[in-house]
Formats: C-alpha cells, sequence, structure tokens
C-alpha cells in the first residue's frame, strides 16, 4: 500500500440462497468459492486489507481454516451494503470497497483500477466497474445489469432492462455495457448511504445503486476489457470448475 489511504476490501458472504444455498462454500478445483474471492482480493496492489462479512459461522470457520479474516454479522441485513458498515464497526478506514463474494476469478487487477478515480478527485464519492457485452444473449437476461454513462464516465442509469434500447438490439450495432458490482466508496459517504432509505426506481429494478443517482451523486465508471464469472446456480458451479482446471 503506497496511497498513504486506509483502504479496505469487504467480501459480503451469507450463507442462505435461494437458488444455491452454502454457495460460498462450494467447491471450484480444490477451493470454496469464497476463499478463491478472497485470495484474488489480497493481490489488489491498493487495498490496505481484506476481511470477509459473515452471517453464518459455518462460513467463519471455513475463513479461518484457511487464514483468511472473517467477521460475524446479523443475518437481518438487507443488503450487502449493510452487512458491510457492520464488519466495519470499529475499523479506521478511508475507503471501502465492496467485492462481490460469488465471482472466484476477479482481476485484483480491476479492484486497483476502480480505486483510481477515488485516488485522482477527492470529491467524487463511489466508483465502479463495467465491461463491453459481447454477447446478444446476454442484452436480455434480467441479471445482466446494464448502465449507461456520459462522456466523462459517470454513471446516467442503470437496469436490468435494455439500455439503450434499440428496435434491434445487436452488440456489433449499439455498444452495451454490463455492470460489474464491485464498488469502491468513501467511508464517510458509504455510512451516510446505509443510512439513506430505499428509493423508488431502487425498488423498481431492485438495484441499489440507484438510490446513489436519486441522491443526486456521480458514480464513476470504469470499463474494463475483463467480464466476471458469476456464481447463481449449479451450472455456474460447473462452467466455475472448468475454468479453474
Amino acid at each position: 500500500m503506497t496511497s498513504g489511504l486506509n483502504i479496505i476490501g469487504v467480501i459480503p458472504a451469507r450463507y442462505s440462497s435461494t437458488r444455491l444455498p452454502g454457495k460460498p462454500l462450494e467447491d471450484i478445483g480444490g477451493k470454496s468459492l469464497i476463499q478463491r474471492v478472497y485470495e484474488q482480493a489480497k493481490k489488489s496492489k491498493l487495498l490496505s486489507d481484506v476481511i470477509i462479512a459473515t452471517d453464518d459461522k459455518r462460513i467463519l470457520s471455513h475463513v479461518e481454516e484457511f487464514g483468511g479474516k472473517a467477521v460475524m454479522t446479523s443475518k437481518r441485513h438487507r443488503s450487502g451494503t449493510d452487512r458491510i458498515v457492520e464488519a466495519l464497526k470499529g475499523v479506521k478506514s478511508d475507503i471501502v470497497v465492496n467485492i462481490q463474494g460469488d465471482e472466484p476469478f476477479i482481476d485484483p487487477k480491476d479492484i486497483d483500477k476502480a480505486l483510481q478515480p477515488l485516488m485522482r478527485d477527492k470529491k467524487l464519492n463511489v466508483s465502479t466497474l463495467c465491461v463491453r457485452m459481447r454477447d446478444n444473449n446476454e442484452i436480455s437476461n434480467p441479471n445482466s445489469v446494464k448502465v449507461v454513462f456520459d462522456k466523462l464516465n459517470n454513471a446516467i442509469y442503470f437496469s436490468r432492462g435494455v439500455i439503450p434500447y434499440s428496435e434491434e438490439p445487436d452488440v456489433k450495432k449499439v455498444k452495451y455495457f454490463k455492470h460489474i458490482g464491485l464498488y469502491a466508496y468513501r467511508t464517510d459517504f458509504l455510512n451516510k448511504f446505509a443510512r439513506t432509505p430505499q428509493s423508488d426506481l431502487e425498488k423498481a429494478e431492485k438495484l441499489e445503486q440507484l438510490r446513489i443517482l436519486e441522491l443526486g451523486k456521480k458514480i464513476k465508471v470504469i470499463v474494463t476489457k475483463n467480464d466476471t464469472q458469476g456464481i447463481d446456480t449449479k451450472e455456474d458451479i460447473i462452467k466455475a470448475r472448468k475454468t479453474a482446471q
């Protein structure tokens, strides 16, 4: 860490999941999903520390077994952001990075890339990542969140729907960008944000980041060339195991 800032990476990891219960403990090529995420995050050159925020003792014990750092948080949290805020109580930090706990192959360079805007601009509070879509099948997938942004790379909107709209959606004709759910926050802003009520757009789209835009705050969007491989289903686990070979 050479920035002089205390930057903490936090990986929310809850046990219960509608589609894949116990997901963090799923084996992917000899290592659990959560261990792979943790080890990738630890390779970041800018993070001062990495913490797993969990709601289950099985995950806590597993993390301690492989030498990671984890803290117990409430099972009642409505979002990963709330879990992160609890996990960081008593921890001194300038910037917090919310790292998705179901992306085992996240590139540590992209974590650092997401941090760069906050390190350059002290007035900026939030940054995130996106990648250009290359598959037409992904455009209409509501699980692939789309983002549009202005010429300064400030987010205009995030949606599970198809944005920008086109009568003939085609990745070769229109630039579609998939949001990668990694966020870097200034700690003061994160604490304030967590205390604000859910917004109308957030409730409609089930996308927490829309609350930030409705508050009139900017989200800087950094384009990366590296897509992520999220884990939501058993089929995803099978694909990830092949990647890990």
